[in-house]
């Protein structure tokens, strides 16, 4: 078959499944709660039964990525255990207990003439998710979608097809139990490039949104090429600031925390700043700390002179999403320099300050201007499962629709319901 016999197929492919999923989103829209939780119950349960067939899945796309020569970080996302199997399952099931939003109202008033109006949750509609790695996105973005009233179309990396094919027969499962139509949630095929390209350019009739959830390179794909919105986020660069006046206990045991519990998840720290009144007491066993766990310290003069094994920072670094064990340390003058930097080389998504001082910490809380800030905690806590939501389709550093972890309440939108007694305008 000639290249663009090929490409014609995939058009024609990817044309069917909007159709479907417009389709399937009106009947979504209408259905009640009670058949989404029972579909997300019996999906949960059907990830558990499965196990074993998911993870012989995974095997084989763990295969093919060592193969490749996948890095470090990918192969961490791409893999599943038998712990991961069950946290996607109470995943589903958290989803399922959460308050279903659709119909619900968001708030009403009586105008002088007598109309009576109401603003009302609806759903956004069908949803394009566009992801790599990650097979838990599959289970993810399903059910929040699915909660939410709203049909998606996903389309993961080609490195975790098998493991994708997986986990979505264990949730269509869980929607024919339900009586709803399968064609709710459906999975892209088709490993060929050509899939994504028709999301972006040739689906603006079918889809009302994309997601992106992956490397820096597809996030601006998909940004520069989309034909509708688009909700997500383009780098974690996160940052931690230890205040003078932080306790060191803590600031030890949170930095390592946010650097080393997963370096490859977007909420990962990547710099460190270190208040200059702190340098003498802090800068030292911080660092010391992160490199005897493994961690390579990238640093500026100051840092560099506490320890022989920092290397030098370069001025690129302080903008890198490392995604691995290595982090950025510099020492800064005060809180509002920490701020500036941020500001100058950050990239929106979460930022943490340590310290016991409550002012200092309602200062950096207003200023910074995240999606997520944090007072003397992990930025590992960016995460929708973490903030209560269940789980998240992802996170978005936007300022227009939804911001921070997107979860049930942000994949939905609204109308007006206007009731009257026959008035006309005058």
């Amino acid at each position: 078959m000639s290249a663009a016999a090929a490409r014609a197929d995939v058009a024609k492919l990817m044309q069917e499944l909007g159709r479907n999923a417009v389709r399937a989103a009106r009947e979504l829209a209408l259905a009640p709660t009670s058949a989404k939780n029972a579909a997300l119950a019996v999906a949960a349960a059907t990830l558990r039964a499965r196990q074993g067939e998911i993870l012989a899945a995974n095997g084989r796309d763990l295969a093919a990525a060592r193969a490749q020569q996948l890095s470090t970080a990918l192969l961490d996302r791409l893999m599943l255990d038998a712990a991961r199997i069950e946290a996607m399952a109470c995943a589903l099931e958290d989803i399922a207990a959460l308050p279903d939003p659709i119909g619900t109202i968001a708030a009403e008033w009586q105008r002088p003439n007598g109309l009576r109006i109401a603003r009302v949750v609806v759903p956004l509609g069908v949803i394009g998710m566009i992801y790599e790695s990650r097979p838990n996105v599959t289970a993810d973005a399903g059910a929040l979608c699915l909660k939410s009233g709203n049909a998606v179309i996903l389309r993961g990396g080609a490195e975790s097809l098998h493991s994708n094919e997986a986990i979505h027969s264990c949730l269509v499962t869980g929607l024919r139990s339900a009586a709803l139509p399968a064609e709710c949630l459906q999975l892209v095929p088709t490993s060929d490039r050509a899939a994504v390209g028709c999301m972006l350019s040739d689906m603006g009739e079918y889809l009302d949104v994309l997601v992106p959830r992956g490397g820096k390179s597809l996030v601006e794909r998909v940004r520069s090429e989309a034909r509708v919105p688009v909700i997500g986020h383009l780098e974690g660069n996160c940052h931690v600031y230890v205040h003078a006046d932080a306790d060191l206990v803590m600031a030890r045991t949170l930095v390592l925390n946010a650097k080393l519990r997963r370096t490859a998840v977007c909420g990962a720290v990547e710099t460190l700043l270190v208040d200059q009144d702190a340098t003498a007491t802090h800068l030292a066993p911080l660092v010391r700390a992160l490199l005897d766990a493994g961690c390579e310290v990238r640093g500026d003069a100051a840092t560099q002179a506490v320890d022989a094994r920092v290397r030098a920072a370069s001025e690129e670094d302080w903008y890198r999403e490392f995604l691995d064990a290595i982090i950025a340390v510099r020492v800064v003058a005060d809180i509002a320099a920490a701020m500036a930097h941020i500001r100058h080389y950050g990239s929106s998504h979460t930022e943490c300050i340590v310290t016991r001082n409550e002012a200092a910490a309602e200062r950096f809380l207003r200023e910074v201007d995240s999606a997520i800030v944090l007072h003397n905690a992990s930025t590992q806590f960016a995460d929708g499962g973490e903030f209560g939501m269940g789980a998240e389709i992802g996170i978005s550093t936007s300022r227009v629709h939804a911001r921070g972890p997107v979860g049930v309440q942000q994949l939905t939108s609204y109308k007006y319901v206007v009731h009257g007694t026959g008035q006309v305008r005058p």
